[in-house]
């Protein structure tokens, strides 16, 4: 049983990277991938914590990136975290992402609420700052109940404290991803809201950018929707891969592996994704930043 999708207290996640393959080994996983998000900070050491434990470690990451259908998120594995492309790309979604939150801030003030860049820093630890940190303030302020609540009326997308960052196209960050050595994979596709035929159009095109594999083990795809995903993949001539999507206490009821109880990817999985990995050739053209970039 493996897991090729988790997070540490370097993106959403509540574990930190030990602890995080510390639990891997406790659930028996033969191996386990760590895919903050817009980051790979944390790599470093959940690969050093991997030292002399019995379980297979794959660094990863989960870009958020811009399809026509909306947000997407694409996985990572095995990418070279000092490619100089890499780097540069990585330091450019963190600025945008920084931006957002600084919108976002000041948007939460003008709505009445009384918060500072210090208390949501506060919050989010050693993660990266994202929406779920600012309801966290707002939670412990009583502004509200739950984190629900405070989507559902305010940091929702739409919703009058939201703003949005300038992303990636999905087939920049394949090449990007490709570039430095590693996989891409489509996480989690039902997320999109689009019919089979859309998806797999959409499945198919990405492909011929450099697509990998798709996400077809995942904790909230049920039995059927698994294996339409399943018969896609195979469709595709693309790899079907899966994982928890862990978030340790922030996804309440997801273990490490099992998901919600039902989830188990293939061991063999592994194998057919590292044998997409690609050997050192040079990738497509050098990508261009969307024109709306704010440039590091």
């Amino acid at each position: 049983m493996i897991d090729l999708h988790s997070h540490s207290t370097f993106s959403d996640g509540t574990f930190s990277p030990e602890e995080l393959v510390a639990e891997g080994v406790a659930a028996g996983l033969h191996a386990l991938a760590l895919t903050d998000h817009d980051t790979v900070a944390g790599l470093p050491r959940f690969l050093a914590a991997g030292e002399g434990q019995p379980i297979r470690l794959v660094p990863g990451t989960e870009l958020s990136v811009d399809c026509p259908h909306g947000v997407m998120h694409m996985l990572g594995y095995w990418m070279d975290v000092n490619h100089p492309e890499l780097v540069r790309q990585m330091a450019w979604i963190r600025n945008g992402r920084e931006m957002r939150n600084r919108e976002i801030l000041e948007k939460i003030n003008q709505l009445g609420f009384a918060m500072t860049w210090d208390e949501v820093q506060e919050a989010a630890g050693e993660d990266v700052v994202g929406r779920p940190h600012f309801a966290q303030v707002m939670l412990n302020k009583d502004y509200a109940r739950t984190k629900n609540e405070v989507f559902d009326r305010w940091l929702g997308n739409g919703k009058p404290g939201y703003a949005d960052r300038p992303r990636l196209t999905a087939e920049i960050a394949i090449d990007l991803i490709r570039r430095a050595g590693g996989v891409a994979v489509l996480a989690h596709p039902f997320t999109l809201r689009i019919g089979m035929p859309e998806l797999e159009t959409l499945c198919r095109d990405l492909a011929g950018a450099g697509l990998a594999g798709i996400e077809c083990y995942y904790s909230e795809h049920s039995s059927d929707l698994t294996r339409d995903y399943l018969a896609m993949a195979r469709r595709l001539g693309l790899v079907p891969t899966g994982g928890s999507d862990f978030h340790g206490d922030a996804s309440p009821g997801i273990r490490l592996g099992t998901g919600f109880g039902g989830l188990n990817v293939p061991d063999e999985v592994l194998d057919e994704l590292e044998a997409c990995r690609p050997n050192g050739a040079p990738a497509s053209a050098e990508p261009v930043l969307p024109e709306t970039a704010w440039q590091t």
